[in-house]
């Protein structure tokens, strides 16, 4: 298995512990890092700014062994997010994008990434309208459209993503079914709604796989679990697991992500 994971990353900072704590991420971000903790490679492009977050970032991923060959440092800001604990609940403020808000893939980035088994990106990459390229390359394609599949983003990385992700909070109903069957009928081979608690549901255009979750006994924190269970969905895969097996490879991959603070 080896991951390309491109776009967004984003560091946390929280303001009211440790006098400021500044904890690196972002979905593809975890998604790389959650995937060489597996046992695969994996690569990150996208930006970081020239700034002490960028450096962050940057020593953070080559520390868990995700290949940083093109990770490019940019005159500007590391895109931030404010966030504040209260009551062991997160309280997020400003988000601060930075250097990503004009980002694009290069032909070397494109190139680099074709040597990859699959690439993923979330709704915050700003490289959906480069899918369809990516695509016509022959690499396989994932896009996590988060809770928001209707965002223009993630509508418009649809028709040209292999592996389709989206959270709900719904749960298996019918609604959530159609709508699952409907974003299939645009072109992925797989559509996958990822439940919380509920577990998955995964849509192959005949087929609802569903699979619940690996239990937990000390479940420390949530953040990075819906990272966790793509990376972990996408390894299977691509390793050619059946989709039910994929699922729980998905499911395990997020339990070990609740077991500590932070997404990594």
């Amino acid at each position: 298995m080896k991951l390309a994971a491109v776009g967004s990353n984003c560091v946390d900072y929280y303001s009211n512990i440790e006098n400021g704590k500044a904890y690196p991420g972002g979905g593809p971000v975890n998604m790389a890092v959650y995937t060489v903790r597996l046992g695969g490679q994996a690569s990150y492009i996208g930006p970081v700014g020239d700034d002490v977050y960028g450096e962050i970032m940057r020593k953070a991923i080559e520390a868990k062994g995700v290949d940083i060959s093109h990770l490019h440092v940019k005159p500007g800001r590391t895109a931030v997010t404010q966030v504040q604990l209260i009551d062991g609940e997160r309280v997020f403020g400003d988000y601060d994008e930075g250097v990503l808000a004009d980002y694009t893939l290069s032909e070397a980035d494109m190139d680099f990434i074709c040597s990859h088994n699959v690439v993923v990106c979330d709704l915050w990459g700003k490289v959906e309208g480069q899918f369809k390229d990516l695509k016509a390359r022959g690499v396989k394609t994932a896009f996590d459209c988060a809770n928001r599949p209707e965002d223009p983003e993630s509508q418009t990385a649809m028709p040209y993503a292999d592996y389709l992700f989206f959270s709900t909070d719904d749960g298996d109903t019918p609604a959530v079914r159609a709508m699952m069957k409907e974003y299939h009928s645009r072109g992925p081979k797989l559509v996958v709604a990822m439940l919380g608690e509920q577990g998955s549901l995964c849509y192959d255009g005949e087929t609802y796989h569903k699979f619940g979750i690996v239990p937990c006994d000390n479940v420390v924190d949530s953040l990075g679990a819906g990272d966790s269970y793509i990376a972990g969905f996408l390894f299977g895969i691509v390793e050619g697991l059946p989709i039910e097996q994929a699922m729980e490879k998905g499911a395990a991959n997020a339990t070990e992500t609740l077991k500590y603070f932070g997404g990594w």
